[in-house]
């Protein structure tokens, strides 16, 4: 009698292929159901992962949620400033939410257990596993559980039939969907290693990239990005659009050593154009629109957010609390940004909002507005207290 069904988080890629088998020779259960979730991935990705599903498990399921994703987990990054250790998150962002879809689909097929293929060495096991343990399931983990190398795994699949496009020569692991691509694995564990060029997809080297600038403009609603160019467009459109402009132009490439939630660290590469864009255009209408003492908190906040979102706690009560903080301070930033890209630079030309809180009056050398003399007194009392201590040096 075996164990029933297993619905498993289907990317189609070597790890969670192999899972399909090992499912049943390892751990018993009776039906396999895969799911593949498209957050943005290439469409031939999806394609691939749908057919492969329907090939080799039981039962398959395709869920398309790249507007849910861009609207309920991407705009709020962006309002958040969103990036872990300098860079924008991606992969992160989109696994809390690939596992709700999980638990939807455990739940129509009445199966209590859920599997995917990660690691226990990196990231995605913690965020996969918060939302299935909030959701009372039953977690089967075979990468895990098996101590399973790279070299195994594409040896088990060859043994059983199982396509995959991973080879020993470039048995690299690329996570993508439509905010960021991250690539890992294979030779670029070595983090003196130079990564070779044919790993990147969405970018260009900027060494390659047009000698000529290129300018956009972002229109921005409460935090939100609704238009490029004066186009508007859904939040899915406007970002699909941006990456290709800012990748021909070599913009959104990261190669860093990243310090992963288990305190490993981890060399990561990632292309991440549109939000390399984004963020810094959001970043810099906050400037004109905040004021000094929300920017100051907002960091610290945002910091916070960030780090909560890379750990996947999404349903941490903190992290509710500071997305309404967040919230509110983005009923004002709504404007326009003007960028420079060039050859990997995104440099912002100009800025405008009517929720500005820049005077050109008050700031300019010729206004008449204030008299200057006002400052004497402020000046007088300034750094009063260090003054006080430098004389007692004396």
């Amino acid at each position: 009698m075996g164990k029933g069904k297993v619905v498993l988080a289907f990317s189609g890629g070597l790890d969670t292929s192999i899972c399909v088998p090992l499912l049943k020779e390892q751990y018993g259960y009776d039906e396999v159901i895969t799911v593949a979730v498209d957050v943005g991935q290439p469409e031939s990705d999806i394609e691939k992962a749908t057919e492969k599903g329907r090939m080799i498990a039981d039962r398959h399921y395709t869920i398309d949620i790249k507007e849910k994703f861009v609207n309920d987990v991407i705009f709020p990054s962006i309002k958040a400033n969103g990036s872990y250790e300098g860079y924008p998150m991606g992969t992160a962002l989109a696994r809390p939410l690939i596992a709700e879809e999980i638990v939807k689909i455990a739940r129509t097929e009445g199966a209590a257990t859920v599997a995917h293929g990660c690691t226990g060495k990196g990231n995605d096991q913690l965020r996969f596993d918060f939302i299935f343990r909030c959701a009372g399931m039953e977690i089967i983990a075979p990468m895990r559980e098996m101590n399973l190398t790279r070299e195994w795994e594409i040896e088990y699949a060859r043994e059983h039939n199982v396509p995959v496009s991973v080879v020993r020569e470039k048995p690299y692991s690329i996570d993508e969907n439509c905010w960021s691509r991250s690539i890992e694995g294979g030779i670029l564990e070595n983090p003196a290693t130079h990564p070779p060029e044919d790993i990147y997809a969405w970018t260009v080297s900027p060494r390659e990239a047009p000698d000529v600038p290129e300018e956009v403009r972002i229109d921005f609603e409460r935090g939100v990005p609704v238009a490029l160019d004066g186009e508007r467009l859904t939040g899915y459109a406007l970002i699909q659009r941006l990456n290709l402009i800012a990748g021909r132009n070599g913009i959104g490439r990261n190669d860093m050593i990243e310090d992963r939630i288990l305190g490993i660290k981890a060399r990561e590469i990632y292309e991440h154009p549109a939000a390399t864009v984004l963020l810094a255009a959001h970043r810099d209408l906050e400037h004109l629109v905040l004021s000094r003492q929300e920017l100051a908190f907002k960091h610290i906040v945002d910091d916070k957010w960030s780090e909560l979102g890379y750990m996947g706690l999404v349903h941490e009560p903190l992290f509710a609390a500071l997305s309404a903080f967040i919230d509110t301070t983005q009923e004002r930033v709504t404007g326009s940004v003007d960028l420079v890209l060039y050859k990997g630079s995104v440099v912002v030309a100009g800025r405008s909002s009517v929720s500005g809180l820049y005077s050109d009056d008050l700031v300019s050398f010729d206004s008449t507005s204030l008299d200057q003399n006002f400052a004497v007194g402020f000046s007088t009392y300034f750094g009063l207290q260090a003054r006080l201590h430098k004389n007692l040096e004396k």
